[in-house]
């Protein structure tokens, strides 16, 4: 079990939130770790702030897959004992002009049920059956117990050793001969690897390193909670959500969760729920319901980050010699965290063969040298 000290380890993982943290509990029993997080608690930016599902239908190709191999982990006793998750179902509504989103979201997928918007009613009864000729059922879709997850992974990565720092900002990046060294408010670091898992700051600890250029865009997320009247509990019904992803609702103990489904760009920031667009997105919400929201009893936005094509980073940089990236998961990082951590594990290890996660199409769908000319 390697230990990392105050000013050395094999590996530097810039980051601590979902990414960075299950990345840590992976590779801690080989190297030693050191994970820097500039904020003062762990996890505070994107994966605090979310509400994941489990949905193996959900997005790319290449992001299904990542969605279905983390699903064992997700259900067994790696990371949680008794897994994380939870089954909901999940309705995607199909109004008459989203037809060519309910074909793209059939194509390629599997487990899918096709239903009447009368059937999609009996499931969740606030739906206005009228505004629908259709909808989705995945009766797979799951809520993933977000902090059970993420606690699960940091008592892992520290019980294998990893040295994790808090109120550690990241201050410059240089080479100095075979090693990188990290400058930060709390001293130099020097180490062999370099993990970029810094979320929506992934391009800025890029262009530190000197890697290359390429670009992480942050997103904001607005959503808000809702109160029901009190003859109506939420807790048995499946998520609710416009196939095209103009809306979507999540029961959540008691009451909704109302979300716009916004991606908006913005900087790097602690992010804020833009009211304008959360009014959009709960009237859009009202339009497909039964419900008229007379009060937000919170509301939170959290950030995004994508890369130019939408899929996730993961790999080395193919200019900045032991620069790693784990970056662009676009608000699917809790849901992906269990096979992206073990596909890096793996490259960072050098581990090859029929054993590992990662075949040689999906290694270079996710690598890097995807955007180098």
């Amino acid at each position: 079990m390697p230990n990392a000290s105050d000013n050395h380890a094999d590996v530097v993982i810039i980051g601590g939130g979902m990414a960075g943290v299950s990345l840590a509990a992976r590779l801690a029993p080989w190297l030693s770790v050191r994970l820097l997080e500039r904020e003062s608690q762990l996890g505070y930016h994107s994966t605090s702030r979310s509400a994941a599902m489990f949905i193996p239908n959900y997005g790319t190709p290449l992001l299904r897959q990542l969605i279905l191999a983390s699903e064992d982990d997700l259900k067994g006793d790696m990371v949680v004992d008794g897994g994380v998750l939870s089954l909901r179902g999940e309705l995607a509504m199909v109004s008459a002009d989203e037809t060519d989103a309910l074909q793209t979201y059939l194509d390629g997928s599997v487990g899918l049920s096709l239903i009447t918007p009368a059937e999609a009613a009996e499931l969740c009864p606030i739906l206005s059956e009228d505004k629908f000729v259709s909808a989705v059922y995945d009766a797979k879709a799951a809520d993933i117990d977000v902090d059970r997850l993420f606690q699960g992974f940091i008592r892992l990565a520290k019980t294998a050793g990893a040295n994790i720092t808090t109120n550690s900002e990241v201050k410059a990046i240089s080479r100095k001969g075979k090693h990188w060294q990290v400058t930060t408010n709390q001293g130099d670091i020097q180490a062999n690897v370099i993990v970029n898992a810094s979320g929506a700051w992934a391009g800025v600890i890029g262009e530190m390193a000197s890697a290359s250029p390429i670009t992480i865009t942050p997103c904001r997320r607005s959503a808000a909670m809702i109160t029901l009247p009190n003859d109506l509990s939420p807790d048995s019904w499946p998520m609710i959500a416009s196939i095209s992803e103009t809306w979507y609702a999540k029961p959540d103990a008691g009451r909704l969760m109302v979300s716009p489904a916004d991606q908006d760009p913005i900087a790097p920031c602690d992010a804020w729920a833009d009211d304008l667009v959360l009014a959009e997105g709960i009237d859009r919400f009202e339009q497909a319901t039964t419900i008229k929201v007379t009060r937000l009893e919170h509301q939170w936005a959290g950030l995004r980050s994508f890369a130019d094509d939408h899929e996730p980073v993961v790999g080395f940089d193919p200019d900045a010699a032991g620069f790693f990236w784990l970056a662009g998961q676009g608000g699917n990082g809790i849901q992906t965290a269990p096979a992206l951590s073990m596909i890096a594990k793996e490259l960072i290890l050098g581990e090859t063969g029929p054993q590992t996660h990662a075949d040689v199409e999906m290694l270079a769908q996710l690598s890097p040298e995807r955007f180098v000319s």
